[in-house]
């Protein structure tokens, strides 16, 4: 059903006039959400579905519950940003796009009843919000992680972004299931207002505060909670604040702290997000989707102690031209070195997108617009116990160009491939 969709809308969309389809769109979006849900047999209704939403954290925190779930021994299937999951088999999102619509959701959830899930775990965008993807979801359960300035453009406001948010917050109160948990970070203002909509039957605040002994290594961060001792596989204070509110969710649903101690211990290099790169150099090579001066900076501050050789662009041309010099500045006042590179224009000329990024710098970055030959470059520049981190790609399978034209690319892919060639050439 989902492919035939999928084709009829291709062809419709050559056909007929955008100037005929733009007031109908809501009508559209709405029929959709109902006729696809109904053809599925409105899947949800049988699985515990567990959303999450916020604007940085989101991938890896589905990551995390993910992990609980199946160590919890729950058939469990994930749809996020990094990849499509029914328990052992996996596939990665090469959509671009953390949630497809036509209906893509309700096809997958099919998919996992018919593989004997029991629980999904499914991250949730503003942008789904926009075209009613998020209905027909059946929400158990929700985690807000965070909101932060991003999309402002495509919502117009960021009032009108934190509404979006909102709405599935909405979405989670209304739904049929018994259970409507709610997991929000109540260290921000915007978040900790969803604790109390009604219609929630369990809200549940988290923050830094409730974490104590937090320490963090380059691979490595620990915390205390509740009197149990967390180690997870993933530096930074921000992997910790990930993981407590997955705690906390999978605690309300009766999974001990234990067991999820256990799970987070064993968790899986989550996918570009913070990934270590190694290929025998005596320093640290990272990649990760850092895309907003909150998590770039966060990114910047798990490497403290680090001289930093920094490579990133601006995700997305024609979007968020707000944040260019922010980041800039970010990076200028962070990194001992700054590349700044191409990273996906779109239809925007990328060296208008590097130019607006190097206004908010006091000294004058490098600008090497291949990205391949920035990312070189960085890995030549570096000495032993640097950190090289190239951000703002992670697992993005593609660089956006102008008429919709993409190019295939993996970040670490191209970080392997030029250490390998850097360490042949030294030895």
């Amino acid at each position: 059903m989902y492919s035939f969709i999928n084709t009829i809308v291709h062809f419709l969309k050559k056909i007929v006039p955008e100037s005929l389809v733009e007031p109908l769109r809501p009508i559209y979006h709405r029929a959709l959400s109902f006729i696809m849900a109904l053809a599925y047999g409105f899947p949800a209704k049988k699985l515990v579905v567990i959303g999450v939403t916020g604007t940085k954290g989101k991938s890896t925190t589905a990551e995390m519950l993910f992990a609980i779930l199946r160590t919890a021994g729950y058939k469990t299937a994930l749809l996020s940003t990094i990849r499509f999951a029914l328990n052992d088999d996996s596939e990665p999102n090469r959509y671009k796009m953390t949630l497809q619509g036509r209906g893509f959701a309700q096809a997958f959830m099919r998919r996992a009843l018919r593989a004997g899930c029991t629980h999904l775990v499914i991250e949730l965008t503003s942008e789904s919000v926009l075209q009613y993807r998020h209905w027909f979801l059946a929400l158990d359960g929700l985690i807000v992680t965070n909101i932060q300035r991003e999309h402002i453009e495509r919502h117009g406001s960021f009032e009108n972004y934190v509404a979006a948010k909102r709405a599935l917050v909405e979405t989670l109160a209304r739904s049929s299931k018994k259970s409507r948990i709610l997991v929000a970070n109540s260290d921000m203002p915007e978040t900790e207002a969803f604790l109390s909509i009604h219609g929630i039957t369990q809200a549940i605040g988290f923050g830094a505060g409730d974490m104590h002994n937090i320490t963090s290594t380059d691979r490595v961060v620990s915390f205390d909670y509740a009197g149990e001792h967390f180690s997870i596989p993933l530096p930074g204070s921000f992997n910790a604040l990930n993981a407590l509110a997955a705690i906390k969710l999978c605690s309300a649903f009766g999974i001990s702290l234990a067991a999820n101690a256990s799970a987070l211990a064993a968790l899986p290099p989550v996918r570009g997000r913070v990934v270590h790169v190694d290929a025998g150099q005596d320093f640290i090579a990272i990649v990760d989707y850092a895309h907003t001066p909150d998590s770039l900076q966060a990114l910047y501050d798990a490497f403290k102690g680090h001289r930093k050789i920094c490579v990133l662009g601006n995700t997305g041309g024609g979007r968020d031209t707000w944040k260019r010099s922010l980041m800039g500045k970010i990076a200028d006042n962070s990194c001992n070195t700054v590349i700044l590179t191409d990273e996906d224009p779109y239809d925007e000329d990328p060296r208008a997108i590097v130019a607006a990024m190097a206004e908010g710098m006091r000294r004058t970055p490098e600008i090497i617009m291949d990205r391949r030959e920035a990312i070189r470059a960085a890995l030549r520049a570096a000495r032993s116990g640097d950190a090289v981190l190239i951000s703002g790609k992670g697992t993005d399978p593609f660089i956006m160009g102008p008429n919709g034209s993409k190019a295939p690319w993996s970040d670490a892919a191209v970080v392997r491939d030029e250490l390998e060639r850097l360490l042949t050439k030294v030895c």
